[in-house]
Protein backbone atom coordinates (compact mmCIF):
# COMPACT_ATOMS: atom_id res chain seq x y z
CA UNK A 1 0.00 0.00 0.00
CA UNK A 2 1.86 3.19 -0.91
CA UNK A 3 1.83 6.17 1.63
CA UNK A 4 -1.16 8.40 -0.81
CA UNK A 5 -3.38 5.55 -0.69
CA UNK A 6 -2.86 5.00 3.37
CA UNK A 7 -3.51 8.26 3.43
CA UNK A 8 -6.82 8.17 2.00
CA UNK A 9 -7.64 5.74 4.05
CA UNK A 10 -6.74 7.56 7.25
CA UNK A 11 -8.93 10.21 6.17
CA UNK A 12 -12.04 7.63 6.59
CA UNK A 13 -11.10 7.02 10.12
CA UNK A 14 -11.02 3.68 9.30
CA UNK A 15 -10.10 1.57 12.47
CA UNK A 16 -5.99 1.85 12.72
CA UNK A 17 -5.03 3.34 9.47
CA UNK A 18 -3.57 6.36 10.75
CA UNK A 19 -2.15 4.66 13.12
CA UNK A 20 -0.41 2.59 10.68
CA UNK A 21 0.13 5.16 8.53
CA UNK A 22 1.92 7.08 10.88
CA UNK A 23 3.70 3.61 11.94
CA UNK A 24 5.65 3.71 8.85
CA UNK A 25 7.23 7.05 9.37
CA UNK A 26 8.05 6.01 12.60
CA UNK A 27 11.84 5.08 11.63
CA UNK A 28 12.11 8.36 9.08
CA UNK A 29 11.24 10.62 12.42
CA UNK A 30 13.83 8.55 14.78
CA UNK A 31 16.52 8.99 12.36
CA UNK A 32 16.19 12.44 11.61
CA UNK A 33 15.44 12.93 15.49
CA UNK A 34 18.78 11.18 15.90
CA UNK A 35 20.89 13.25 13.34
CA UNK A 36 19.75 16.28 15.21
CA UNK A 37 20.46 15.48 18.51
CA UNK A 38 23.49 13.95 17.62
CA UNK A 39 25.11 17.12 16.77
CA UNK A 40 25.86 17.38 20.16
CA UNK A 41 23.38 20.23 21.16
CA UNK A 42 21.81 17.64 23.32
CA UNK A 43 23.00 13.70 24.47
CA UNK A 44 20.12 13.61 27.65
CA UNK A 45 17.05 13.14 25.13
CA UNK A 46 15.88 9.79 23.20
CA UNK A 47 15.07 9.97 19.71
CA UNK A 48 12.20 7.30 20.82
CA UNK A 49 11.11 10.06 23.16
CA UNK A 50 10.80 12.74 20.67
CA UNK A 51 9.50 10.64 18.22
CA UNK A 52 6.55 9.43 20.02
CA UNK A 53 5.46 13.05 20.81
CA UNK A 54 5.65 14.07 17.46
CA UNK A 55 3.72 11.28 16.80
CA UNK A 56 1.00 11.99 19.51
CA UNK A 57 0.82 15.40 18.32
CA UNK A 58 0.22 14.21 14.35
CA UNK A 59 -2.71 11.78 15.65
CA UNK A 60 -4.37 14.36 17.70
CA UNK A 61 -3.80 17.37 14.24
CA UNK A 62 -4.48 14.84 11.67
CA UNK A 63 -7.61 16.46 10.40
CA UNK A 64 -6.13 20.24 10.26
CA UNK A 65 -4.00 18.81 7.36
CA UNK A 66 -4.64 19.31 4.40
CA UNK A 67 -2.54 18.09 1.57
CA UNK A 68 -2.82 14.87 -0.17
CA UNK A 69 0.69 13.66 -1.21
CA UNK A 70 3.83 11.95 -0.11
CA UNK A 71 5.67 15.20 -0.08
CA UNK A 72 3.08 17.23 1.89
CA UNK A 73 2.34 14.60 4.23
CA UNK A 74 5.84 13.91 5.59
CA UNK A 75 6.94 17.61 4.95
CA UNK A 76 3.97 18.32 7.85
CA UNK A 77 5.76 15.32 9.57
CA UNK A 78 9.01 17.16 9.77
CA UNK A 79 7.34 20.86 10.58
CA UNK A 80 6.08 18.79 14.00
CA UNK A 81 9.46 17.02 14.80
CA UNK A 82 10.93 20.35 14.13
CA UNK A 83 8.84 21.73 16.73
CA UNK A 84 9.25 18.67 19.29
CA UNK A 85 12.98 19.41 18.79
CA UNK A 86 13.10 23.36 19.71
CA UNK A 87 11.09 22.25 22.92
CA UNK A 88 13.46 19.88 23.50
CA UNK A 89 16.71 22.09 22.55
CA UNK A 90 14.85 25.22 24.85
CA UNK A 91 14.19 22.32 27.66
CA UNK A 92 17.78 20.68 28.34
CA UNK A 93 20.34 24.01 27.41
CA UNK A 94 20.93 25.62 30.68
CA UNK A 95 21.27 29.25 31.09
CA UNK A 96 25.44 29.01 30.70
CA UNK A 97 24.70 28.42 27.13
CA UNK A 98 23.19 31.53 25.92
CA UNK A 99 25.27 31.84 22.71
CA UNK A 100 24.35 28.10 21.69
CA UNK A 101 20.72 28.92 22.21
CA UNK A 102 20.64 32.07 19.80
CA UNK A 103 22.60 29.97 17.17
CA UNK A 104 19.22 26.80 17.67
CA UNK A 105 16.59 28.33 15.44
CA UNK A 106 13.67 26.95 13.91
CA UNK A 107 15.23 27.92 10.25
CA UNK A 108 18.21 26.11 11.64
CA UNK A 109 16.52 22.95 12.45
CA UNK A 110 14.22 22.31 9.47
CA UNK A 111 17.15 23.07 7.26
CA UNK A 112 19.29 20.28 8.80
CA UNK A 113 16.17 18.21 8.77
CA UNK A 114 15.59 18.79 5.02
CA UNK A 115 19.62 18.03 4.65
CA UNK A 116 19.09 14.63 6.34
CA UNK A 117 16.00 14.18 4.32
CA UNK A 118 17.81 14.35 1.01
CA UNK A 119 21.42 12.49 2.38
CA UNK A 120 19.28 10.09 3.58
CA UNK A 121 17.88 9.37 -0.04
CA UNK A 122 21.12 9.71 -1.88
CA UNK A 123 22.62 7.22 1.29
CA UNK A 124 23.35 4.03 -0.76
CA UNK A 125 21.12 4.62 -4.00
CA UNK A 126 22.94 3.93 -7.22
CA UNK A 127 24.88 7.14 -8.66
CA UNK A 128 23.62 5.93 -11.75
CA UNK A 129 19.92 4.98 -11.06
CA UNK A 130 16.87 5.84 -13.05
CA UNK A 131 15.40 8.98 -11.36
CA UNK A 132 12.22 7.87 -12.91
CA UNK A 133 12.14 4.65 -10.62
CA UNK A 134 12.34 7.05 -7.45
CA UNK A 135 8.83 8.19 -6.63
CA UNK A 136 10.64 11.05 -4.81
CA UNK A 137 12.82 12.22 -2.77
CA UNK A 138 10.78 11.84 0.63
CA UNK A 139 9.91 8.17 -0.28
CA UNK A 140 13.43 7.10 -0.80
CA UNK A 141 14.76 8.85 2.75
CA UNK A 142 12.25 6.68 4.18
CA UNK A 143 13.03 3.26 2.77
CA UNK A 144 16.64 4.11 3.55
CA UNK A 145 15.69 4.94 7.58
CA UNK A 146 13.74 1.33 7.40
CA UNK A 147 17.10 0.13 6.32
CA UNK A 148 18.98 1.66 8.76
CA UNK A 149 16.37 0.67 11.54
CA UNK A 150 17.94 -3.23 10.30
CA UNK A 151 21.49 -2.89 11.21
CA UNK A 152 23.03 -3.87 13.90
CA UNK A 153 23.22 -0.85 17.11
CA UNK A 154 26.78 -0.12 16.61
CA UNK A 155 26.40 0.39 12.58
CA UNK A 156 23.01 2.04 13.17
CA UNK A 157 25.19 4.94 15.75
CA UNK A 158 28.38 5.31 13.38
CA UNK A 159 26.06 5.83 9.93
CA UNK A 160 23.70 8.62 12.24
CA UNK A 161 26.98 10.59 13.74
CA UNK A 162 28.81 10.20 11.00
CA UNK A 163 26.09 10.60 7.52
CA UNK A 164 23.57 12.42 9.29
CA UNK A 165 24.70 14.38 12.31
CA UNK A 166 28.28 15.45 10.62
CA UNK A 167 30.42 14.18 12.94
CA UNK A 168 34.10 13.19 11.69
CA UNK A 169 35.49 9.86 12.93
CA UNK A 170 37.78 10.79 15.39
CA UNK A 171 34.75 12.57 17.28
CA UNK A 172 32.63 9.74 16.78
CA UNK A 173 35.77 7.17 18.25
CA UNK A 174 35.59 9.18 21.41
CA UNK A 175 32.39 9.28 22.15
CA UNK A 176 32.17 5.17 21.87
CA UNK A 177 35.13 4.79 23.47
CA UNK A 178 36.68 3.05 20.40
CA UNK A 179 39.67 3.38 18.01
CA UNK A 180 39.61 5.70 15.21
CA UNK A 181 40.28 2.47 12.76
CA UNK A 182 37.82 0.42 14.44
CA UNK A 183 35.11 3.27 13.63
CA UNK A 184 36.48 3.43 10.16
CA UNK A 185 35.90 -0.54 9.94
CA UNK A 186 32.36 0.27 11.54
CA UNK A 187 31.43 2.64 8.89
CA UNK A 188 32.44 0.48 6.19
CA UNK A 189 30.78 -2.65 6.66
CA UNK A 190 27.79 -0.32 7.71
CA UNK A 191 27.56 0.95 4.18
CA UNK A 192 28.25 -2.58 2.71
CA UNK A 193 25.40 -3.89 4.29
CA UNK A 194 23.15 -1.06 3.57
CA UNK A 195 23.73 -1.40 0.12
CA UNK A 196 23.01 -5.12 0.57
CA UNK A 197 19.77 -4.68 2.55
CA UNK A 198 18.81 -2.00 -0.10
CA UNK A 199 19.67 -4.32 -3.24
CA UNK A 200 17.36 -6.69 -1.60
CA UNK A 201 14.33 -4.94 -1.35
CA UNK A 202 15.19 -3.46 -4.94
CA UNK A 203 15.49 -7.15 -6.14
CA UNK A 204 11.73 -8.08 -4.83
Amino acid sequence: MNIEFALAQARTDAPGALGSLLQRYYNYLRLMAAAQLGRGITRRVSPSDVVQETMLAAHRDFKRFQGNTTAEFTSWLRSILTRALMREFERHLTAGKRDLRREISMDTVITNLESSCTLAASLISPVDRDPAAIVSIEEEARRVADLVARLPKDYQHVVVQKAFAGLDTREIARRMGRSHQAVRMLWMRALRQLRHLYDQESAR
